[in-house]
């Protein structure tokens, strides 16, 4: 067999007993393989009953105001932000050497930083009810960036995820999904009223369109209630918060979308 995560070829693979993944001894820790249930390993574990009675007091979990970054987490922020990069630079396609660089620079931090925030909402709400969160970059996610800077079709842009570990509930878990598609609509409603503002000579003007545009548009794929996608847990939370949400950010990509098409002609 093959280590899911290197590759290397192990004739008695580690199977992981949370993700039922098979990896080499190297890999055969959660920690160590991105594991996308690691939230599972960190679960406080069930203590061996003792001789004699006891009564023990669990306070609930004090929300966290600490918010900082592991090595990990900043070196595995670090490589999404190359490959997000990346898809962005590929979407203006052969425009990209016509364009300016300081309209290139712009349009790809504005690409990149609504990736960003997206996750950052995650892991801070994550973190405001007392969890552990951190940004992990997985193996899948980011081979198929990596695809979607190549290719001139397929882009999805997926290189992690915030994992999140502790004692929560379904409502809690709802709250922590939906934060990142609802910065994503905050953002996309602040460009879209810039539109109105900035001239259409402007240099800004391409990359505040592109920035209500993208995030309209990572709102929308994001709130599907489907797999690993935030909406799924959105839609077990609250299906109305789900629908005002769903219909919304379709809705207005469309109208950005319809309404600018002229110039978002790399979306």
């Amino acid at each position: 067999m093959k280590c899911q995560r290197c590759g290397k070829e192990e004739v008695l693979p580690f199977k992981c007993q949370y993700c039922q993944g098979l990896f080499c001894a190297e890999h055969r820790l959660p920690e160590n393989h991105g594991c996308p249930e690691i939230w599972r390993a960190k679960l406080p574990k069930e203590q061996a009953p003792a001789p004699y009675e006891f009564k023990v007091t669990v306070q609930p979990p004090r929300p966290s105001t600490k918010f900082g970054f592991s090595m990990i987490e900043a070196r595995d922020l670090a490589i999404s932000a190359l490959l997000v990069s990346g898809v962005g630079l590929s979407m203006l396609g052969s425009d990209l050497l016509s364009r300016s660089a300081s309209f290139v620079i712009i349009l790809v931090l504005a690409f990149t930083a609504s990736f960003f925030v997206h996750e950052m909402a995650h892991k801070a709400t994550a973190q405001r009810y007392g969890l552990w969160a951190e940004f992990r970059l997985t193996l899948w996610g980011a081979l198929i960036t990596l695809i979607s800077i190549i290719s001139p079709f397929f882009k999805i842009i997926s290189p992690g995820a915030v994992m999140i570990a502790g004692a929560a509930d379904k409502d809690t878990i709802g709250k922590t999904a939906v934060s990142g598609p609802f910065t994503n609509l905050v953002i996309c409603v602040g460009s879209f009223a810039l539109t109105f503002i900035v001239p259409r000579a402007n240099l800004f003007f391409g990359a505040v369109v592109f920035a209500a545009a993208f995030n309209a548009f990572i709102a929308a794929v994001n709130l599907i209630p489907f797999g690993m996608f935030d909406g799924l847990k959105v839609f077990q939370w609250s299906k109305l918060v789900w629908a005002l949400a769903f219909v919304f950010s379709v809705a207005i990509t469309i109208e950005i979308l319809t309404f600018y098409s002229a110039y978002i002609q790399f979306f």
